[in-house]
């Protein structure tokens, strides 16, 4: 028997794909390839050497070690363990390789528990990375469909939704594979142990394992990281229905001709707008407005441009009831009742804390299941961290990394604090929503005397030049220091915009100081300073590039 450890798998089909390629060797009589322990067993005649088997594995892309020699290995290394720092995961998203990757440089050595198929966690694998490339693509049918531009003849786009989502799926697993699988493969520091683990007290873990089996894991100590899962309305009859999560409207192979999606947040303003280019005929359900707790002129424009396109908002809307006759799908709402082909549902996430056992450790939470943290990403009990959806932080996934690369620090001595005053948001609808710092409502609040200008971008050379003006950008500052306290934008390309005016705010400037400093001539973020010298003048007066 051969025994070998494999790198390079990102799911069971590589085991699988692994394993039909050795059985197709002459003289191997069977091989048995295991995803969730990297390793492999090949039962050969004796002409079959260790080597043959290895150069088989790396010419259908893979690489793999003799596994005896690993055995050795791993037995040096368990001497040398029992004097590091033990640092658990629970999760294997940005947040946890984060930490992982920190924790590490401190000296620890870390065990990563992840229960589901893949790790990476959402972003990589059922938000950020698939929802950008179908809005990417959603964007370039509609640019076919509707150009601003008179010598380009506009024309229907040819679709196919199941190759689109081939490449998408694709792009998935290669950047999965580079940016999670490579980085526990490449350092000896991490480990990974499947299953899904639950607090037996504050030091331990119990994992339960895919074959049935549990196993109890002590730790110095302990990140949860374990993420959020989209949240069910309670509207009678929704859950004897096939709607869709956002991960159905992401990687479906067919464009429904008419969706209703329920929700009027990042997520479902994302995948509304991106049905609606695909072809769909969308109607979105606000409980409220778009946009609720922003400023109200984001909301208010950003209908607008999305009903200009088509798409059907129903403001101050909610559904009652929720049929499904086996074709359509029919809602009753205060505004009368709607029939789709398809129902999305993006109404919200909830921490995924429910079977951690968190009680057990005597880790504190919301009444929503939110882990509480501090600005050091800790929890109440001393030795636990929590980072990400699963906790009390705002849900984004450069945030998540962020707080788990402090909590890895923190973890091995150091003390890292995570700073959000000046986190910038996007939401990648187009135009696309960005925003930092404080709204007005919310400066006022905090009994600050405010000034701001609306600088609408029709007055930005750049939005002219593109035949792209919907939206604009409002600068809040204090009326006493003149400093910039926050930048609510929505523009073409916005999201390129915000962070300049994050650095400005982090770095306490005034609008005096942007509408001195030197921005490119024809760019989009010159309407910053372009905004920032409406505070003093009448930029309609301007020439073109005015200093």
């Amino acid at each position: 028997m051969i025994s070998l450890s494999i790198e390079g798998m990102s799911c069971d089909k590589c085991a699988a794909h692994i394993k039909d390629t050795l059985e197709a060797i002459v003289g191997v009589n069977s091989a048995e390839v295991q995803f969730s322990t990297s390793s492999a067993e090949v039962d050969a005649i004796s002409g079959i050497s260790t080597n043959m088997i290895i150069d088989t594995i790396t010419s259908i892309g893979y690489s793999a070690k003799d596994g005896s020699l690993r055995s050795k290995e791993s037995k040096k290394i368990a001497a040398q363990n029992d004097e590091q720092l033990h640092v658990v995961i629970i999760g294997s998203g940005s947040g946890a390789f984060a930490c992982a990757i920190k924790a590490a440089d401190g000296g620890a050595r870390v065990t990563i528990i992840e229960g589901a198929e893949v790790i990476g966690g959402c972003c990589v694998n059922v938000g950020c990375v698939p929802s950008k490339i179908l809005i990417r693509a959603a964007q370039l049918a509609q640019q076919q469909r509707n150009n601003p531009f008179d010598g380009l003849e506009n024309h229907s786009p040819v679709l196919n939704r199941a190759i689109l989502t081939q490449q998408q799926t694709a792009r998935v697993e290669e950047l999965r594979a580079a940016k999670y699988q490579n980085i526990l493969e490449s350092n000896s520091a991490l480990s990974l142990v499947r299953g899904y683990a639950r607090f037996k007290n504050a030091n331990t873990l119990i994992v339960a394992k895919p074959d049935g089996s549990e196993q109890e894991i002590r730790a110095d100590r302990i990140l949860i990281a374990t993420g959020s899962t989209p949240s069910t309305p309670p509207i009678n009859g929704l859950l004897g229905t096939p709607f869709w999560s956002s991960t159905e409207a992401l990687f479906a192979n067919e464009t429904p001709d008419r969706l209703v999606v329920i929700g009027s947040s990042v997520v479902a303003l994302e995948i509304a707008q991106a049905y609606n280019r695909l072809g769909s005929k969308v109607t979105i359900l606000a409980r409220h407005t778009l946009l609720y707790s922003e400023d109200p002129q984001l909301g208010e424009a950003l209908t607008t441009s999305l009903e200009n396109e088509g798409v059907t908002v129903l403001n101050n809307t909610q559904a009652s009831n929720v049929s499904h006759d086996g074709k359509e799908f029919s809602l009753e709402t205060n505004s009368g009742s709607l029939q789709s082909n398809q129902l999305l549902i993006s109404t919200g996430r909830h921490a995924n804390t429910g079977g951690l056992h968190l009680e057990a450790a005597g880790v504190s939470t919301s009444r929503n299941g939110e882990i509480l943290v501090n600005e050091r990403m800790e929890t109440n009990v001393e030795n636990i961290y929590a980072v990400g959806d699963c906790s009390n932080m705002p849900q984004f996934v450069y945030v998540a990394a962020a707080a788990g690369s402090r909590a890895g620090i923190n973890m091995t001595g150091g003390d890292a604090k995570l700073d959000l005053s000046t986190m910038p948001a996007v939401i990648f609808t187009d135009p696309q929503v960005a925003t930092v710092g404080l709204t007005e409502a919310q400066a006022k609040q905090r009994g600050i005397n405010t000034d701001s200008r609306v600088l609408d971008m029709e007055n930005v050379p750049r939005a002219l030049a593109n035949f792209e003006t919907d939206g604009f950008i409002k600068l809040v500052i204090d009326a006493d220091t003149k400093r910039i306290l926050g930048a609510q934008i929505l523009a073409h390309e916005g999201g390129e915009i915000i962070q300049s005016a994050a650095l400005a705010i982090r770095n306490e400037m005034t609008v005096d100081d942007i509408a001195d400093q030197l921005f490119p001539y024809l760019t989009m973020v010159e309407g910053l300073k372009l905004c920032a010298q409406t505070f003093g003048k009448d930029v309609s007066q301007l020439s073109c590039c005015a200093g």
